[in-house]
């Protein structure tokens, strides 16, 4: 295997997706990527497997200008950052979700 990248996006405040965000996400990963993915690993991240290194910029193009999603990287030392859920999972929660 030549190119077998895995690209992960982190998941948005409050851990829930909409349904056109996904399918956004999946429509850019079927055209530039394998179509194969890890939905939800240890992480909570969106795991999106295998693409090549020329699909790599335009992916990020893509992700963070047609979905509007912040890219990044933080290596092996930062842990994925997660938000409260609110309301929705806690009876606690300072704020509405």
């Amino acid at each position: 295997v030549a190119h077998f990248h895995t690209v992960r996006l982190a998941q948005p405040s409050g851990k829930y997706y909409t349904a056109d965000y996904l399918r956004g996400i999946m429509d850019i990963w079927d055209l530039r990527g394998s179509g194969l993915t890890n939905m939800h690993g240890s992480t909570g991240d969106i795991v999106l497997l295998g693409t090549t290194t020329p699909q790599l910029e335009e992916i990020f193009f893509d992700v963070t200008h047609k979905m509007n999603t912040d890219l990044g990287g933080s290596g092996g030392n930062l842990r994925t950052p997660a938000d409260c859920l609110g309301q929705s999972r806690c009876e606690f929660a300072c704020y509405d979700t």
